[in-house]
């Protein structure tokens, strides 16, 4: 995409100068700083979550350049970030400062979850939270690979509401008016609905209802000798050529007028001959 779009020397200029293997000063006196970030795990077949973390000041823990630790409190038992980890350890931190500094960071890793009891063994000077519902019950450790910078173009100024003003967070309840209620009416609309249930991995193109008698690849009996192949690889072939070519369209937009020096021969952003 770097070569189709012609920011191959704008990329590697960052790579140069921002990407890091560790957090440097900086980074670690930012982390030390935060009050939450953003989550993004993935599952063995690469099915996405993003979720979000919050605590006091200082909740993540700056265990090294190239370690860090962050709580995991009691939530709503789903354990869907945890659930990741457990079978994909890669995950990805994005820490924002919305009120001060207006910027940026990124940290991308390998995590291991650990016991609270684990974790104070080995890092004794852990500080044990006053509030019962900001209290370990694990820890989830990132080995550092990559730190790098979020720009501050996009990134909104946010003013914090005076303590005064604000509600207290409820740390840990079960109070379900406290935790938001049922503020989308996803609730309220339960018994009208069949339970949520994710797809099954392989059956991703039967999602949009079009192919539901079609069999996931690899289900079933092989096709018998001379027999036409089973409808699902044509449609397949035939909507993967359609999205490509809605998406050459939509790329061909964002083409640079003038192509970039490092810029191959321009054959279409998803050339037949490149596989």
């Amino acid at each position: 995409m770097q070569q189709r779009l012609g920011t191959t020397a704008r990329a590697d200029r960052f790579y140069a100068e921002q990407v890091l293997d560790h957090l440097n000063a900086r980074m670690r006196e930012f982390v030390a700083g935060q009050e939450m970030f953003f989550l993004s795990t993935a599952d063995r077949h690469g099915e996405c979550d993003a979720t979000f973390r919050a605590g006091p000041p200082g909740f993540v823990q700056v265990l090294g350049d190239r370690k860090l630790a962050y709580p995991e409190y009691r939530g709503n038992g789903v354990m869907a970030s945890l659930g990741n980890l457990s079978e994909n350890p890669r995950l990805g931190l994005l820490m924002v400062d919305f009120t001060r500094y207006r910027i940026g960071l990124h940290v991308n890793g390998r995590a291991r979850v650990v016991l609270d009891e684990e974790m104070r063994a080995h890092h004794p000077e852990l500080p044990v939270d006053p509030v019962p519902g900001r209290r370990a019950q694990l820890w989830v450790t990132v080995e550092v690979e990559e730190a790098y910078i979020h720009c501050a173009k996009h990134i909104p100024y946010l003013q914090k509401i005076p303590a005064a003003e604000r509600r207290a967070r409820a740390w840990g309840t079960d109070d379900v008016r406290r935790k938001g209620g049922d503020f989308f009416g996803a609730a309220a609309e339960a018994d009208r609905r069949p339970p949520f249930r994710r797809p099954q991995p392989g059956t991703e193109h039967l999602r949009g209802g079009l192919h539901e008698d079609i069999p996931a690849p690899g289900a079933g009996p092989a096709p018998l000798p001379g027999s036409r192949r089973p409808a699902r690889d044509d449609l397949a072939a035939e909507l993967n050529g359609e999205f490509l070519d809605r998406v050459e369209k939509v790329l061909a937009r964002a083409r640079p007028r003038r192509p970039a020096e490092d810029e191959p021969e321009f054959r279409g952003w998803f050339d037949r001959r490149d596989g």
